[in-house]
């Protein structure tokens, strides 16, 4: 945990101070690289387990419980933060149903207007950047699939790593299943609510 918080403020740190052409040109080579060395490392501690596949088969039809109880409370605050903020329900929803994943839903809604496009870069990286600090902390003192919810559409990918370490490995296996689930509904989900509400 202190680890993740660490290398968040020295990267925030090195990006304000001491940008550079090389590193500006090569973060999303490094990100990528980086990224791909973290899942290989999840890919080998699930392989290890023996016992992960065979645990996954006992959860049967109630695995996919997780990703739909994720997209419905993420559109839920989407709802409530509507409330709060000067958005309608209908962009509080579209927003929301990016799930985590910032790049998609904001490309997707900066075509309706470039600040609901903003808004749903800025509430998807948040998400992901509290995610981050939060995840081992809500594994610890509420439990593993409320942990992998915090993640969202990024369960199955740059936050495998942060659910795995703070899991077991078939806990892994389950975000992975539900990152998929989520990222392959996004694509669905902020066309739809676009439409449904004519934003």
């Amino acid at each position: 945990m202190l680890g993740i918080c660490l290398s968040i403020i020295l990267g925030v740190i090195i990006g304000l101070f001491f940008q550079t052409p090389f590193l500006s040109n090569s973060s999303d080579t490094f990100i990528d690289l980086g990224l791909c060395l973290l899942l290989f490392f999840v890919g080998i501690d699930i392989g290890d387990n023996s016992s992960v596949f065979s645990n996954l088969k006992k959860y049967g039809k109630k695995i996919w419980l997780l990703p739909i109880s994720t997209i419905l409370g993420s559109l839920l605050g989407g709802v409530v933060g509507s409330l709060f903020l000067p958005i309608s329900i209908g962009e509080g929803l579209a927003v929301s149903s990016g799930l985590g994943w910032y790049s998609l839903s904001a490309i997707e809604l900066t075509k309706i207007s470039p600040e609901l496009g903003s808004v749903a870069f800025l509430s998807n990286v948040f998400r992901e950047v509290l995610a981050i600090l939060t995840i081992p902390l809500i594994a610890k003192s509420i439990g593993s699939f409320e942990s992998i919810s915090t993640a969202g559409a990024t369960a199955m990918d740059t936050l495998l790593p942060v659910i795995n370490k703070s899991n077991s490995s078939d806990i892994s296996v389950i975000a992975f299943f539900s990152g998929v689930v989520l990222t392959t509904s996004v694509p669905v989900l902020v066309p739809l609510i676009v439409n449904i509400f004519k934003l």
